[in-house]
């Protein structure tokens, strides 16, 4: 680990007592949504952060406090950094501040999240949806979204399976 990635680690830790990680050479401080903003804006102006790398959400249910991890992928390029983000958002009324004042390129982020998960970014400037259609119901990449199908045919089942299908209009 760089001395700058050191400094502002310790510096995360000690004020705003965020717990730190480290797997394989990369790091990760892990946040509530509260402390979202202040702790990217120090990261950006104090350690050289400027590069909002990537977003993304994991969903931990049935868990649902916190039921949702968001990462944020950070990077220095003066420091030739890395610095992972989890921020734990609740099952219940899912929402998080939105970064587009701190990157701009969050906005994009921040609708695919939104759109997958269901997470809402509060104060973001135009959060539709960005890869399902504007009429879609859910969000697909939760774990308790149903599932859509076909069931394998063989020959056991063959009979069950053709009376099911659909039949196209002639």
């Amino acid at each position: 680990m760089n001395e700058s990635l050191s400094s502002a680690i310790q510096t995360f830790q000690e004020e705003f007592g965020l717990s730190s990680s480290e797997f394989r050479g990369q790091y990760s401080l892990t946040l509530s949504g509260d402390k979202l903003l202040p702790v990217c804006q120090g990261l950006r102006d104090r350690f050289g952060f400027e590069i909002l790398a990537g977003q993304t959400a994991v969903d931990y249910w049935p868990q649902q406090d916190p039921r949702f991890h968001v990462v944020y992928q950070l990077r220095s390029l003066q420091h030739n950094s890395r610095l992972s983000l989890r921020a734990l958002v609740p099952g219940m009324q899912p929402s998080l501040p939105s970064l587009t004042s701190v990157y701009p390129n969050a906005d994009w982020h921040e609708r695919e999240v939104w759109d997958m998960f269901g997470i809402h970014f509060e104060g973001h400037p135009d959060l539709r949806r960005i890869l399902m259609p504007a009429d879609w119901e859910g969000h697909p990449l939760r774990k308790d979204y149903p599932l859509g199908y076909e069931e394998v045919q063989f020959s056991f089942n063959k009979e069950e399976i053709a009376a099911r299908k659909p039949k196209p209009a002639v």
